[in-house]
Formats: structure tokens, sequence, C-alpha cells
């Protein structure tokens, strides 16, 4: 099974960028809850668990609906798809702004979250239709710069604006935005764009395949080691150190900034190093990191500083599995990339889940030592993984 053809001058100029900026709207929605949950649960009157359940179903309704999503929608052409989800993602932001209850926001964030499941991963096999085969890795590791931007630059805001003016106009902003990308992608993205059809025996040659399994578990592992604690870092460095929402934010950045300057070093050096090596280096920095949060756990310096190394990890690892997803096997890359977001969101609903039940049994320090031990399994499966010499640039 091989990829439509496409002609050379179907790439427009800032393509790649509008796909990007497309992840931005995709990772604030998924993420809002998690940089200002206080406000949620305040807002709603609800407890900061049941806050946090918007991401643990959202993430569950991610992992269903990216498979399932990526095998009904895989005929249609990538601009209507990409563009018409963008316009489903602005619209429900903008609907949850005026829900009226938890009951509400639950139900049209599962809606924004059951469309907005095609993004990703539709983005990154589009990317390989647009640029040369030689720039592949890079460009889809740029285009997961959205999401490292979405954490450095959205959630901090997100969690100033619901701070000070309540989650309803963090919600409406995250509206707007949507929007203007929508506009964007609709003026930049060619037409014509078809990718390879999913189809049941796409699924079943992705099952067969030893190295797609691996690295679709190390995704799995990565996620929810840090879901554990990243769903509740407001809560945890509140009730661990007294930090107030500004502090919040000041953490939240720099694990954005951090995770930008991440995935910005592992586009720089992939084509060069080899996707491999680059996701080895990225492991071992995020499990780092972790680790001290862990460790500095109650010492508010020494916590952000651990969350700055964690971040330089976080968006770096992720681009690198859809780098080495597409290079270990180029014509199941549709249905391997949508896995690999899926089972993604299944580590973020595991953990999400786990850190839920710590944090209501007041077990806050445990949480740090929780996460360490999945990314310290995913590293291992990612050593595990080490392509053979002929192999290495593609894997």
């Amino acid at each position: 099974m091989k990829n439509v053809p496409v002609p050379a001058h179907v790439e427009r100029r800032f393509a790649p960028t509008a796909l990007m900026l497309g992840n931005i709207v995709t990772g604030c929605s998924v993420l809002a809850p998690a940089g200002m949950l206080s406000e949620l649960a305040s807002g709603l009157d609800v407890s900061i668990r049941d806050a946090g359940l918007l991401i643990t179903f959202g993430a569950v309704m991610l992992c269903i609906g990216s498979p399932l999503t990526a095998w009904l929608t895989s005929r249609i052409e990538r601009r209507t798809l990409l563009t018409t989800t963008l316009a489903v993602l602005a619209l429900t932001s903008a609907a949850s702004a005026f829900a009226p209850d938890y009951a509400t926001l639950l139900v049209v964030r599962l809606v924004m979250l059951a469309v907005g499941a095609l993004y990703t991963p539709q983005a990154a096999g589009t990317a390989a239709l647009i640029v040369a085969p030689e720039k592949r890795g890079s460009t889809i590791a740029f285009i997961f710069v959205g999401w490292s931007l979405a954490a450095a630059i959205g959630l901090p805001l997100i969690t100033f604006v619901a701070s000070r003016y309540g989650w309803r106009a963090a919600y409406g902003g995250i509206g707007v935005i949507g929007f203007f990308s929508f506009l964007l992608l609709t003026w930049r993205l060619p037409g014509g764009l078809v990718g390879a059809p999913v189809d049941l025996k796409t699924w079943a040659e992705v099952g067969r395949n030893r190295t797609i399994a691996l690295l679709l578990l190390i995704t799995t592992l990565q996620m929810s080691g840090q879901f554990v604690v990243f769903t509740f870092m407001g809560p945890l460095l509140t009730k661990l150190t007294d930090a107030g929402p500004d502090a919040v934010g000041l953490v939240f950045a720099l694990y954005g900034v951090c995770g930008f300057v991440g995935v910005a070093t592992a586009t720089r050096i992939v084509d060069s190093w080899g996707a491999y090596k680059t996701s080895l280096l990225f492991t071992v920095v995020m499990l780092t990191g972790v680790i001290g949060w862990a460790v500095s756990a109650g010492i508010y310096p020494l916590m952000a500083c651990s969350v700055a190394v964690w971040g330089l990890g976080f968006a770096s690892t992720n681009s690198m599995q859809q780098v080495r997803l597409v290079g270990a096997a180029p014509a199941l890359a549709s249905a391997s990339v949508s896995l690999n977001t899926s089972v993604l969101y299944i580590g973020q609903a595991v953990g999400s889940a786990i850190g839920g039940m710590l944090f209501a049994r007041d077990l806050l320090h445990g949480a740090g030592y929780v996460a360490a031990a999945f990314i310290a399994l995913a590293l291992m499966v990612v050593i595990l993984t080490k392509p053979r010499p002929a192999a290495a640039l593609s894997t």
C-alpha cells in the first residue's frame, strides 16, 4: 500500500506553519483543564478530582476516536478534513464558555475531542504529503512544535486568564484562536491531498509489526507517567509549596518553553542523528526531570527547575515517536500514527486516573515516584527498539 503521489508544486509556503498552528489549538483544547483545575472546581461546585476527570474522560474519547476516525475519514481530502476539525474545535470551545454546569461541559468536551482526535495524526500524515522525503522527519517534528507552544504559551495564558477573569473567558479565548487557525489553514494548505486509505488489512499489518507495537508501548508508558503529575500539577504545587496562580503559571511556562527548546533541538538533529538516538536522549532527559520533581517535592525552586528539565523531553519524545513510526513502515503511517495518538491518550487517561486517586488520598509525594517508574519502563523499551545499522536513519 502506497501513498497517493503528490506533484512537486503542491507545497505552499507556510503550509507546515499552518498545520503547526492547528496543533496549538488542539493542544490548548486538550490541555486546558489542567491549567485551571481550581477555577473549574470552584466555578462548577465539584472537587479537584472531579474537575480532573474532564481530562481523564476526554482522553478516553480521544483514544477511541483517533483510530476510528482515521478509518472513517481516510478517503476524505485533507484540507476539507483538517479545516472542518479546526472549525469544530473553535465552536465547541466557544460553547464550553457558556456551559451552565459540569455535566454540560463534560458532554461538550467529549464532542470536541471526538472530532479533535482527527487533527494531530492527520496533520502529521499530511506533512508527509507536502514535503520531500528527506524533509519529512524535520517537518513532522516542526508540526509538533504546536503542542510545545500550547504548553509554553497556551497553558500559562489559560492559568492567567482563568485566575483573573474566570474559566469561561479562557475557553472563549481558545475559541477565537481556533477560528483564526481555521482561516489560515484554509488559505495555505493545498487542496487535492489524499493519503493512503485505511482499511482492515492496514490494521492487521500494523498489528503484526513488532517495531510498531513496541513504539506504541513507549508512547503509552511515557504519557502515563507524565500525566500522573501533569494533570494535577497546579493543585500539587499549591498544596506542596503554597504556590499561587502566578507561581503555578510560571511553572507551566517553564514546562512549555523548555518543551519548545527541546522539540526545536530535536528537529535540528533528527536528520543527522536519526530518530532512535534523538528519542533515547530526550527520554533520558525527561526521566531526569521527573525524578527531580519527585525528590524535591515541597521545594518550589527545585520543583520548577525539575519541570524545566522534564519539559525539554515531553514534546521532543512525542515528535520522535511520530518520526519513528513513519520511518518504520511508511505505507502504514496513516494507521500507525493515528494509533500512536490513540495510545498517547490512553496514557493520559491512565496517568490522570492514577494521579487523581493519589491526590484524593493525599499521597502528594508519591505521585512523582509513580511517574518516574512509568518513564523508566519507557526508557527500557526505547533501548529494546534500537534499530539495526542499516535501518538506523529511518527508525
